[in-house]
């Protein structure tokens, strides 16, 4: 294998380690967060839409933090802003478990939110700077890799809500004291890598890695009648903003009622509330198997039709999940986890398609749309809690009927 073919070299090794670990370290703790919201339902006597504030809180502080991580990095490096990631994670962990005994769910947000900045400060930084530890030719081939630890954390998050949930307390003063520990580990973990960056020697990168990080090469293409539009004219763009809404919505929605569709009483079967982070965790794999083989079917299929076929196969499965319809709805939930997997990376590429210099700015606004997932679970929960948790997965069918659209029509680009 000759050099410029492996996944690094030598020199980058230990820095492509670390920032791998990254990619984990932020999986675990969305896999966990979303386990949450039935534990404090339970434990504060929430309703389903008040718990969703979890994820308002947690995609909020992503799209706050977008534009202001991005600014932060040029201005004194990503490196920097790497640890500046690492320790508003730690923080925001720390305060967690130091907060519990208030079982106040509004400082549980706060703290969510300062945890949530970190982890967007960190996606800002770990993409790209994958492509600068090692040869430029494997440049996807690293950034897949690490990707793919990612898709593994999840896996694993939910696990860590397996200790929070069996070891409940009902006690005053002591019912959030299972989170202590977890929350205690993640900060001290993520702590030591932010001291060990501290003393890591790592290169700075340019413009134009930030871009191929995200997915974005605009270097030797030619000049096209679209690069002189401005964005709010490129419908192709325009609409790519609105179904990476609309996506992000869904899959927040979906993620985070699982726990509670398993469990839920008029749900035949239903299961023990304990053991709900293990069907999130199946449901989290399917996801990783979905990514990786339609990364590969991409091979040899558009990916706009892949991303047509997908939406209308969760179009049709929703209401299978909706109707109650016993383990066939089970099944059905499960699928459509594998279905959504390929959709955020797939809109993203045909929402910033011959942009040209234009490129890293759409591709900030598409990122931002990721508030979508801030906005819709509340209204997923409040459909839940007037009616029944399999009704409430009706609601996101008319974000997938958009994305359908956008597949099949929106995306392409028009001169």
């Amino acid at each position: 294998m000759t050099n410029k073919h492996k996944l690094t070299t030598k020199e980058f090794l230990l820095p492509f380690i670390l920032i791998t670990s990254l990619f984990f370290l932020w999986g675990i703790a969305h896999g966990m967060i979303d386990t949450l919201d039935k534990h404090f339902q339970q434990i504060l006597h929430l309703k389903k839409w008040q718990s969703s504030f979890i994820q308002f809180s947690l995609y909020g502080a992503y799209f706050c933090m977008a534009l202001p991580a991005g600014y932060f990095m040029r201005r004194f490096g990503y490196k920097k802003g790497i640890i500046l990631g690492l320790s508003l994670f730690a923080v925001g962990a720390f305060l967690i478990a130091g907060t519990t005994s208030f079982e106040s769910f509004w400082i549980f947000l706060t703290c969510l939110f300062i945890l949530g900045c970190g982890l967007a400060t960190l996606e800002t930084a770990a993409n790209p700077y994958t492509t600068k530890l090692g040869p430029k030719e494997s440049a996807a081939q690293r950034i897949n890799f690490s990707q793919s630890f990612n898709g593994l954390a999840w896996v694993i998050g939910p696990l860590i809500g397996l200790y929070i949930y069996g070891t409940q307390s009902t006690i005053a003063g002591e019912k959030l004291t299972s989170m202590i520990l977890p929350l205690s580990i993640i900060g001290l973990v993520v702590l030591t890598v932010a001291l060990i960056f501290t003393r890591l020697p790592l290169p700075e990168i340019t413009e134009e890695e930030v871009g191929l990080g995200h997915g974005i090469d605009v270097s030797g293409v030619e000049d096209k009648p679209s690069f002189h539009k401005p964005l709010n004219r490129q419908s192709h763009f325009v609409m790519g903003v609105m179904a990476q809404f609309c996506y992000v919505a869904a899959q927040t929605g979906v993620f985070s009622y699982l726990i509670n569709f398993v469990t839920d009483e008029n749900q035949n079967p239903h299961f023990d509330v304990k053991n709900g982070p293990y069907f999130l965790s199946i449901g989290f794999a399917l996801f990783m198997i979905g990514r990786m083989s339609g990364s590969y079917i991409m091979g040899f299929i558009k990916p706009a039709r892949i991303l047509a076929i997908y939406s209308g196969l969760c179009i049709l499965l929703l209401p299978v999940v909706s109707l109650n319809m016993g383990w066939f709805s089970l099944i059905a939930l499960y699928a459509v986890f594998f279905f959504m997997s390929i959709m955020y990376p797939t809109i993203f590429a045909l929402g910033i398609k011959d942009l040209g210099p234009k490129t890293k700015k759409a591709a900030s606004f598409i990122v931002m749309a990721v508030v979508g997932g801030a906005l819709f679970p509340p209204l997923m929960g409040w459909i839940s809690d007037h009616y029944t948790m399999s009704v409430g997965f009706f609601a996101p069918i008319p974000l997938f009927l958009f994305i359908l659209y956008y597949s099949l029509k929106g995306h392409q680009v028009k001169s």
